[in-house]
């Protein structure tokens, strides 16, 4: 499943916030930074101001729950040299990324400015690496939560603990859709931290890091959670907590506090144009944390459910297309043959609003909320179609499974489009995969509102709000009928997507 955006992303990088390999990361110089202050060592207010209240302890926070929290060293090999097919590529996939990772692609896509993989070598060899994160320990017989892509590839993982004491550790388990991995120690009696409901969490709260930034360890952060539920453009099934903590290389697997000093999440992923902390943090919430936990020591892994759908953002133009309320939902531009939504009678077109009755307002709440759920389990979902909603179940599958992307079909148009339109050949047909039933038109010429939307020529124009596009007189028809805007169904290459044009 994933989320398409009509706009071309803007080049900022998803950055690991994992340390890399061994002096990569000690190269650069020192600078001062403020310190976060307390309200206590703040001047003091004007007479006419409310005094503060309600600040956190921090100091009682990290002096409770601070032995918990520990050090994790990884060591393993990495390739030091690539064949010449993946060379530059790989180079700006991010730091420690080989191309079998789920986020390699993303990196890559980037370009990953200022982040480099391990050091050239000779092509195909590997040398001994080493990095450093952070975790937590959650039961007092030696559980440990930590991120998957902190012991990704790991030969060797030694946690170390406040009291300086260290061991191997195992790894039971780690789950690389939501970044979880599981560890295990031979100790008893260990020191753990309280978990607490992230639903509680509010936006604007105060919260608290422990980890191990650059080595150095049981480093406290605090700031505020500034938003929930955000989705990341990696095509995670985690509804990250966002935050301005500072998070740097070495935090990854951390834990995130409450004012209360109970764990809300994980320390994941900072967004960054230098791969270091720049005000936007983001940490797994505990909950789903501890539903991947218990999966992986009950199986050794995690599975997860997926619709089989491509989804994108419902935009005022869209509302207005679909004949909406208001701009929510996830419109659906792809359907997986043979897939849950397939069977469940799910479209393109279709705008999903909600998923057993909770709200999807944002097309990245669709797999978070479906990435959270087991296969086999049967959902309720609500859509809109045909300008009113409808309800369908459906069982979903397995996100393990691959399945062949089929069909999509829908679209919107009014008043004068701007568009040179002429049939698909049999052979362009052929090597496009659009099926005579599915319509198919090519777009020879774009202007006006369709080329300020982005449509180009070359594009097929496979549906208008809805209508399969077969020849001109359906597309006069459809953008007869439409109102302000209509939503065309494109395919650019083998990617489809709904483009909003309004009309004049």
């Amino acid at each position: 499943m994933n989320t398409q955006a009509i706009t071309t992303p803007r080049r900022l990088v998803l950055a690991l916030a994992a340390a890399g390999v061994l002096g990569a990361a000690a190269t650069g110089a020192y600078t001062s930074a403020n310190a976060i202050n307390s309200p206590a060592a703040a001047p003091a207010p004007a007479a006419a101001l409310a005094p503060m209240t309600g600040a956190p302890d921090f100091s009682a926070i990290t002096a409770r729950s601070g032995p918990a929290v520990v050090n994790i060293s990884v060591s393993g090999i990495t390739r030091t040299a690539l064949a010449d097919d993946e060379g530059e590529d790989a180079a700006q996939a991010g730091p420690g990324l080989q191309p079998g990772d789920p986020l390699y692609e993303f990196f890559r896509q980037f370009g990953a400015p200022g982040l480099r993989g391990p050091q050239h070598g000779a092509p195909g060899q590997g040398q001994p690496a080493r990095s450093q994160g952070s975790g937590f320990i959650v039961s007092a017989d030696g559980t440990i939560l930590t991120n998957a892509h902190v012991v990704q590839g790991a030969k060797e993982v030694t946690v170390k603990l406040t009291d300086r004491r260290e061991f191997r550790a195992k790894v039971l388990g780690a789950d690389s859709r939501t970044d979880v991995a599981v560890l295990k120690i031979e100790a008893r009696d260990l020191p753990t931290v309280p978990l607490a409901n992230p639903r509680d969490l509010k936006v604007g709260e105060w919260v608290l890091a422990i980890g191990s930034p650059f080595g150095f360890e049981n480093t406290v952060t605090a700031g505020v959670v500034s938003a929930k539920g955000r989705s990341l453009p990696d095509d995670s099934f985690t509804p990250f907590i966002q935050t301005d903590v500072a998070i740097n290389p070495g935090n990854s697997g951390g834990p995130l506090f409450n004012s209360r000093g109970e764990v809300v999440g994980i320390n994941s992923q900072i967004y960054s144009r230098s791969g270091g902390y720049q005000g936007v943090s983001f940490a797994i919430p505990i909950d789903l944390a501890v539903r991947v936990k218990d999966q992986i020591v009950a199986t050794g892994h995690a599975s997860h459910a997926k619709l089989g759908v491509a989804v994108q953002e419902v935009n005022q133009a869209f509302a207005d297309s679909f004949k909406l309320p208001r701009p929510e939902g996830a419109l659906v531009s792809q359907v997986e043959e043979g897939g849950a939504a397939h069977k469940a009678g799910l479209q393109p077109g279709d705008v999903i609003l909600k998923v057993d009755g909770q709200p999807i307002v944002a097309s990245g709440d669709l797999p978070a909320l479906i990435g959270q759920a087991l296969p086999g389990q049967k959902v309720g979902i609500e859509v809109w179609r045909d300008g009113r909603a409808k309800a369908l179940t459906a069982t979903l599958g397995n996100a393990s499974d691959k399945t062949q992307v089929a069909s999509a079909q829908e679209s919107v148009a009014k008043g004068q489009l701007g568009l040179a339109l002429r049939p698909l050949q049999p052979r362009e047909r052929e090597e496009a995969g659009v099926a005579a039933a599915q319509g198919g038109m090519v777009i020879e010429n774009s202007r006006g509102p369709a080329a300020a939307a982005g449509v180009q020529a070359g594009d097929v124009l496979l549906a208008i709000n809805g209508v399969p596009a077969s020849n001109v007189a359906q597309v006069r028809e459809a953008v007869a009928k439409a109102d302000k805007s209509v939503a065309l169904l494109i395919q650019r290459g083998s990617e489809r997507i709904f483009v909003p044009v309004r009309l004049g």
